[in-house]
């Protein structure tokens, strides 16, 4: 429960990497599950655009003891984060919105804007 003497701070977090091949992406889900867990005030949302589109694909199976993008997304959305994915980004590499993560969904440029407007804080990977 948020203490209503605390301002509510609203983080953006913009994903532009692919899941696997840089660390961007991974190390921008642990900034914002931290954010999280450390700070009763804080609020989530996250957009994948780009190459990151494909973070949001469910079904990813990884090595054991290997990071896996599709449980970071599952426990950022069980902590309450929203999370959009850029639809142009979608058509564009053939991703489609029955093969996204349960709780993910497809968003526009003008969503992307607003979030942007709304937010305290914009942190890009």
């Amino acid at each position: 429960m948020k203490d209503k003497g605390v301002k509510t701070m609203k983080f953006l977090i913009i994903l532009n990497d692919p899941p696997y091949g840089t660390e961007l992406v991974y190390n921008g889900l642990r900034l914002a599950s931290n954010l999280l867990s450390k700070h009763e005030e804080a609020e989530m949302s996250l957009f994948l655009m780009g190459d990151a589109v494909s973070s949001a694909k469910s079904g990813q199976q990884t090595p054991n003891g290997y990071y896996n993008v599709e449980r970071m997304l599952a426990n950022m959305l069980r902590k309450g984060a929203t999370v959009r994915v850029c639809g142009t980004c979608m058509d564009a590499r053939g991703l489609s919105d029955t093969e996204l993560v349960e709780g993910v969904a497809r968003s526009t440029m003008d969503e992307l804007t607003e979030m942007t407007i709304d937010a305290d804080k914009v942190l890009v990977f």
